[in-house]
């Protein structure tokens, strides 16, 4: 991390305004929780709340291979993205065409206290940060963006999710004060079965 000041509410509303009818959103941790406040929820928004940390992205693989037909975002943070980082080499040997990863990247473990992740440049002895859309690069992701500032990535986005899949998007962006954990918009089990009706159905 190195002092971004993009907003994560702002950067999630680039996307919420981007996103078509059809496409699959995958949110977790704090990006769920600002997704859900932006609502209402789309049919095909799958709050992974409660999660198990790190797995969004391999669940969001498996939602891009058996719906090739459909775009596939997920919202990652980097906390959970050292959690699996193993998912970026699995999900460069399926490249599915259709699957944009974004990883929200603020240096902390936001929602059990802000204690700097050891991937942030707060916690290294060197101060340099892991930089992940390098990893991506080297795991052989065919499209991989970073952004820092706000209007660059509204500027860029449009054709950044555009590109040649699977795409990588790092963004980093600034904690967010006394952030909370998401809670969970309703029952899990009603949750999925609604979610799965809505893949049933066949896009416009």
């Amino acid at each position: 991390m190195n002092g971004a000041s993009m907003d994560l509410r702002g950067a999630l509303e680039v996307l919420h305004t981007l996103r078509k009818d059809g496409d699959v959103v995958v949110t977790s941790m704090g990006s769920a929780r600002e997704w859900i406040a932006m609502g209402p929820l789309d049919p095909l928004d799958f709050i992974f709340v409660p999660s198990s940390m790190g797995q969004a992205p391999s669940l969001a693989l498996g939602l891009a291979l058996a719906q090739p037909g459909r775009r596939v975002f997920v919202c990652n943070g980097d906390g959970s993205m050292l959690m699996n980082l193993g998912a970026l080499a699995t999900i460069s040997a399926e490249a599915p065409p259709n699957l944009v990863l974004i990883v929200c990247d603020n240096g902390v473990y936001e929602v059990t206290g802000a204690q700097p992740t050891p991937g942030s440049a707060l916690g290294r002895p060197d101060k340099r940060g892991v930089d992940f859309a390098e990893i991506a690069r080297a795991c052989g992701w065919k499209s991989v963006f970073r952004y820092n500032e706000l209007d660059d990535w509204r500027d860029a986005a449009a054709a950044a999710i555009n590109s040649p899949g699977p795409v990588f998007i790092a963004l980093e962006v600034a904690p967010v004060p006394g952030a909370v954990g998401p809670k969970s918009p309703g029952p899990t089990i009603g949750r999925a079965q609604k979610f799965r009706e809505a893949l049933s159905t066949p896009k416009n």
